[in-house]
């Protein structure tokens, strides 16, 4: 519950957020648990509690997966785990899209129930009543453009956008309702350079770019794929800053030998009759 989180006093705000317009980059990372979050706070200015965790965390095929339970869930340990960071958490398909009573029940749920700074949708112009609608009862709103993740199945898969000029006016127009609906902020997936780059012009709220452009306001990646912990396809986007899978199997290795061989546990992890710590 909300009451579980620490004391927000020196959170960065999502005002805040919108104030570094074209300043210092913001510097954004996903979370959905918290010893995940107590890692990264101190480092990052956003993070993004996303639907992504239905993947990486429930080994879902992609984001559909994600429930509102789950989000809420997760949500709340990102919140008990972060003091510092503006903590974002994704509206998961099917809690916004349909109605803007269902969007506004949905995002009011999320932070009454995690106490979190801000929610994000999927869409530009096709929500942009939901936005609207969300940020009038003070709820603030992280857009999402270009690919979006939700409608995998709808559109046959991942694919880049921008690469049309048709397709490029679509996501100015996104752009520009996500801006016009009040989000004060919004993330652009999967979308060609100059696209991604001339939309963080054109608008006046930070853009957040994940496959996009260094031309954006800040960038954001699944933290899971930025420390090597994915063990699939890692995506082109991707940089790794750590390889955490041979850290984890080399582990696992190293303690599967000592078990079979006795040599773990060893005298200094075992209890004796006289008084000695946990």
């Amino acid at each position: 519950m909300a009451s579980d989180a620490p004391a927000a006093a020196g959170r960065i705000t999502p005002a805040a957020l919108l104030a570094r317009k074209g300043k210092e980059p913001i510097v954004c990372l996903t979370a959905y648990t918290y010893p995940i979050a107590r890692l990264l706070d101190p480092h990052v200015d956003l993070l993004l509690v996303g639907d992504s965790v239905a993947m990486v965390l429930h080994g879902h095929p992609n984001t559909l997966g994600a429930t509102m339970d789950m989000m809420v869930a997760h949500g709340q340990a990102v919140m008990r785990g972060s003091s510092r960071a503006c903590v974002v958490v994704d509206m998961p398909a099917g809690s916004y899209e349909d109605t803007v009573e269902n969007a506004v029940a949905s995002a009011s749920r999320i932070m009454r129930e995690t106490g979190c700074d801000a929610v994000k949708l999927e869409g530009g112009v096709a929500i942009a009543a939901q936005i609207a609608a969300i940020v009038a009862i003070g709820i603030p709103v992280m857009g999402h453009i270009g690919l979006l993740p939700q409608s995998v199945e709808k559109e046959g898969g991942y694919k880049i956008k921008g690469r049309s000029e048709a397709n490029a006016e679509a996501l100015y127009a996104d752009a520009r309702a996500v801006e016009a609906s009040g989000a004060f902020s919004v993330v652009i997936e999967g979308t060609v350079e100059p696209v991604a780059a001339e939309i963080t012009r054109r608008i006046r709220i930070p853009t957040v770019g994940i496959g996009a452009s260094p031309a954006c306001d800040g960038q954001v990646l699944v933290t899971d794929d930025a420390i090597g912990l994915t063990v699939d396809r890692v995506p082109k986007f991707v940089k790794e800053y750590a390889h955490l899978r041979d850290v984890v199997t080399d582990a696992a290795a190293a303690y599967a030998r000592d078990v079979r061989s006795r040599a773990f546990p060893g005298p200094e992890h075992l209890f004796s009759l006289t008084k000695d710590k946990a």
